[in-house]
């Protein structure tokens, strides 16, 4: 078969993402913190765009002569939002308080109390001059009359290293015993254990491995208490011995902290040679002991969650919801600016420049519009439908699936994926994510109503916690409870939710009541 060239022409249809698009989407599943910096990049690289300002809260587009993003109108209520109570602004009028003014603090009483010129000539409630060169603006001055920066009065950060550094220091005299001692620092893991050979440290160091052994129990002294362990039962034995209670009782709970996991009290009773008094004793004592020395230095600072959505109850007993206005950006397009550039142009090329800038900050106004519109709608049907779970708690959480929001508002469900996606709605109960709606089913017995797979696990924790310890509840049991309650679910699903929620067996949980099995 010989080949030849030829030319055909087809007709066909594709999707093809735009990187206006592009943009959108990416829009759409950015949180607002995430939207502030996505916006500032396009700010720098914009020069149409700019941030909006606090004045300019009160003024119109048309009186800056600026074209701006602001939050959209709510829309008008179908009757289901007026059957369901819920009202959707995006404006922080209502959180403003009647009187937004600063607070009185009475300041003529401060100035006759304790003002600067008592004992001066003159009215002792008046600052002098050269109170108000070095004082009046509030606060101190350095040496060279510098007002010192707030960071300037912050309490640096004090690492484990520095912190057993300093007692190395203080505590052992000796030099080499203190040379070695700073060597074993390098050893340290993040719980504060030490991993290292004290053969290869004597071999590293040219000194004995009796000095090195003399060095690592000095410093297992230091504090904090069980540092430098090398195995969990030594931190806890080093924490003991500090309390003077490791007695022999004691020593032989630590050789076996493998049945202490387990909770086979029975046994370790045997072993320790006590009754079951001194065993809840001594394992309370346990329990107050720290396995992770070095935890509370260097640990990651908790970041607080700052929500994208706020909800509240207006008086009438309905709901309101707006997107949180302090995080949310205010984008301005400068068209005198515009204007003015563009008349004096004269090169293709710059006319150009300016002409995409222009369309990619429009777009960018448009796509902020839409995002906040589709956040409203996503969260306010989200409202709706677990409406039940605001009232009453968990227990009343629906069952609830992204298709679900979706034929709602009439949208896809991979958009309701983005917008659910790093969202984060502050409520009455408190802040949730709002991916945690969205919850699988457990069928209802004899055919009912389907139930929540997060309701069935709080359903699990409560009567666990309601237990007493003449009525631990077996996993069987537990499915015959939810079983009478309406709730089809099978033992190995009660025992995975279970394990989920970090809840030991019925038999462990007898033995930790001190109940033999």
């Amino acid at each position: 078969m010989a080949l030849t060239q030829r030319l055909d022409l087809r007709q066909s249809q594709q999707l093809v993402m735009t990187p206006q698009l592009q943009q959108a989407i990416k829009l759409l599943q950015l949180s607002n913190l995430e939207l502030v910096e996505y916006i500032d990049q396009a700010v720098e690289q914009n020069p149409l765009l700019e941030r909006g300002r606090a004045e300019d809260e009160g003024q119109s587009p048309d009186d800056r002569g600026m074209a701006d993003y602001a939050p959209p109108e709510p829309e008008a209520r179908s009757d289901d939002a007026d059957r369901t109570g819920l009202d959707v602004l995006t404006s922080s009028e209502h959180l403003r308080p009647d009187n937004d003014g600063p607070l009185d603090v009475g300041s003529d009483d401060f100035n006759s109390d304790f003002g600067p010129g008592d004992g001066q000539q003159g009215n002792p409630g008046e600052a002098t001059p050269e109170y108000k060169e070095n004082w009046g603006n509030g606060g101190s001055r350095d040496f060279d009359g510098t007002h010192p920066e707030i960071d300037e009065f912050l309490a640096g950060e004090i690492t484990l290293r520095d912190h057993l550094t300093g007692q190395i220091n203080v505590d052992i005299s000796e030099p080499l015993i203190r040379r070695v001692a700073l060597h074993l620092l390098e050893y340290l893991d993040d719980a504060g254990y030490f991993g290292g050979s004290e053969d290869e440290i004597a071999r590293e160091l040219t000194v004995s491995v009796t000095i090195v052994g003399t060095a690592l129990h000095r410093v297992q002294q230091l504090d904090p208490p069980g540092i430098f362990a090398r195995t969990l039962r030594e931190c806890l034995a080093i924490q003991l011995a500090g309390k003077d209670r490791l007695d022999p009782a004691m020593s032989a709970l630590l050789d076996h902290l493998p049945l202490l996991a387990k909770r086979d009290y029975a046994t370790l009773t045997r072993l320790c040679g006590v009754d079951m008094e001194d065993m809840s004793a001594m394992v309370a004592e346990i329990r107050a002991l720290n396995p992770r020395p070095a935890a509370r230095f260097g640990a990651a600072p908790v970041h607080t969650v700052t929500p994208d959505i706020l909800m509240s109850r207006k008086a009438d007993g309905s709901w309101l919801i707006e997107l949180n206005p302090e995080t949310l950006p205010r984008v301005l397009v400068n068209r005198p600016y515009y204007q003015e550039v563009s008349q004096s142009m004269t090169e293709k090329s710059d006319k150009e420049y300016l002409s995409e800038c222009m369309a990619s900050a429009n777009w960018l106004v448009k796509s902020l519009h839409q995002r906040q519109t589709t956040i409203l709608k996503v969260a306010g049907e989200i409202i709706r439908q677990q409406s039940p779970f605001f009232e009453s708690g968990v227990r009343a959480l629906k069952p609830l699936v992204l298709k679900d929001i979706a034929d709602a508002i009439g949208m896809h469900e991979s958009t309701v994926s983005r917008v659910t996606s790093n969202k984060f709605m502050a409520t009455p109960r408190g802040v949730f994510e709002l991916k945690y709606f969205f919850t699988s089913s457990i069928q209802g017995a004899d055919g009912g109503v389907a139930h929540s797979a997060e309701a069935v696990r709080s359903r699990i924790k409560a009567l666990v916690d309601a237990e007493t310890s003449d009525t631990v509840l077996s996993d069987d049991r537990i499915v015959e409870i939810l079983r009478a309650d309406g709730v089809d679910i099978a033992r190995r699903t009660i025992a995975k939710y279970r394990e989920a929620l970090r809840i030991p067996s019925s038999v462990q949980r007898r033995r930790e009541k001190g109940i033999r099995p």
